[in-house]
């Protein structure tokens, strides 16, 4: 830019000098060089005329013609023109393959704006919510009128999921994400979990078929095994043995049976949650009195620690299976020298147990996975178990809104924490 401006000054500055010499000829030098800079403002108002028109309607090949400073600002803005054509042409490349990909995705897709207003959606998000063009701007709240739904807009949470039926059909089921981007902008995923929900279903109602199936027959097995040791003195010393080992894996075949239904039962949508007032001071003490009862060679210390007499509205049973697995499993994995400590104490602003133990410890790359079914770090440490124990205290805490925690580290023991909310507290019994 400092070479036009340095040719359109030094035009200006000879056309005073002219002007200057003309005037003085004249005698009237001031006029001369009034009307000299009025020509050089008037020349300046018609290239901005010009420049408003151009920017305001022009098209690109109308770029007007100019010397000097005028002709490099046309030169600029007609390139910044070009640039700007092909960034638009890119960027609408762009939002096509991105409709062309979501297009194709099986899963409903819809953009959000500000207000939960719907700005696009693709074809899944038709079939599966049942949008119609028509509902573009649209706020998708007064369309999907499921109160799960709305109240998880509501909540703003987006870490979680919903599962909604369809609008279009109560046989089909939906879990629901949103995922924010952007300044207010948000893109729903609805995903047809139908088939998933259906194979949980199958597979819940298999477990627990099996599971009932063979509790009869091995009941009579127990009975009879039972009733075999009783007098394995009377029996050549192999046969006792072997009638011991039966009675034991007998027993463990029942405790992985028991635990099974109680998954099964615990995970039914039609097994209701009891609001009982459960006193989780005397269940716990029972439960440790049970504990030490235990025949175990290598049994660790165990000692309870009631810092609160305040219990809990829920479940009893199903509190009593959540305590006694923790504590079992604490010291199933624990040694002799070792301690296991169970505390039960307000944790503001609700109320926690913890079952702290001093034993081996869990690796953290273990952790994520302790409270799958039959997952365990190590199937040769411990007496052995069925591998489900962590599984019905998560679904017990998850049943009774209450969080369940792990920390551990390896060689120094573990930490299982249960934190109920506010809600779950009873009065001092």
């Amino acid at each position: 830019m400092l070479n036009p401006w340095r040719s359109d000054l030094s035009t200006l500055f000879l056309a005073l000098l002219i002007g200057l010499f003309v005037g003085q000829l004249l005698h009237s030098q001031a006029l001369t060089a009034w009307v000299i800079l009025a020509l050089y403002l008037g020349h300046h108002l018609f290239h901005v005329n010009r420049l408003l028109q151009w920017v305001s309607g022009g098209k690109a090949g109308d770029r007007p013609q100019g010397a000097g400073v005028w002709g490099e600002i046309y030169y600029l803005i007609s390139r910044l023109r070009r640039r700007n054509r092909r960034r638009k042409k890119q960027l609408i490349r762009l939002l096509e393959r991105f409709r062309t990909a979501t297009a194709a995705l099986p899963d409903a897709t819809v953009v959000l704006s500000a207000g939960d207003q719907i700005d696009w959606f693709n074809e899944a998000a038709a079939h599966l919510l049942g949008l119609r063009r028509t509902d573009i701007g649209q706020t998708i709240g007064n369309l999907i009128r499921n109160p799960k739904f709305i109240g998880y807009l509501a909540e703003e949470d987006y870490q979680k999921t919903v599962g909604v039926t369809s609008p279009l059909s109560e046989n089909i089921q939906l879990e629901v994400r949103v995922i924010p981007y952007g300044d207010d902008l948000r893109l729903l995923v609805a995903q047809d979990v139908t088939q998933l929900r259906f194979m949980e279903r199958v597979r819940t109602d298999f477990v627990a078929n099996v599971s009932h199936e063979l509790r009869t027959p091995l009941t009579v097995i127990r009975g009879y095994v039972e009733s075999l040791a009783d007098h394995a003195d009377e029996l050549p010393p192999n046969y006792a043995r072997a009638f011991h080992r039966m009675e034991e894996q007998t027993l463990r075949m029942q405790s992985l049976i028991d635990d099974l239904l109680t998954l099964t039962r615990l995970e039914s949508s039609t097994h209701q949650l009891a609001q009982s007032t459960v006193d989780v001071p005397a269940l716990l003490t029972q439960i440790l009195d049970e504990a030490l009862m235990l025949p175990m060679e290598s049994k660790p210390t165990l000692s309870l620690r009631l810092e609160s007499a305040e219990g809990l509205i829920g479940g009893q049973q199903e509190l009593r299976s959540a305590f006694t697995n923790l504590i079992l499993n604490a010291l199933k994995y624990c040694e002799k020298g070792d301690h296991v400590e169970i505390i039960w104490q307000r944790d503001e602003p609700g109320i926690r147990l913890d079952v702290r133990d001093t034993g081996p410890g869990i690796a953290p790359e273990y952790l994520p996975r302790l409270t799958e079914r039959f997952y365990r770090v190590d199937a040769s440490r411990g007496p052995g178990g069925t591998g489900l124990g962590l599984a019905i205290v998560k679904h017990v805490m998850a049943r009774h809104g209450a969080e369940f925690t792990i920390i551990s580290t390896v060689g120094k023991g573990s930490t299982f924490s249960c934190r109920f909310p506010t809600e779950r507290i009873a009065k001092s019994l």
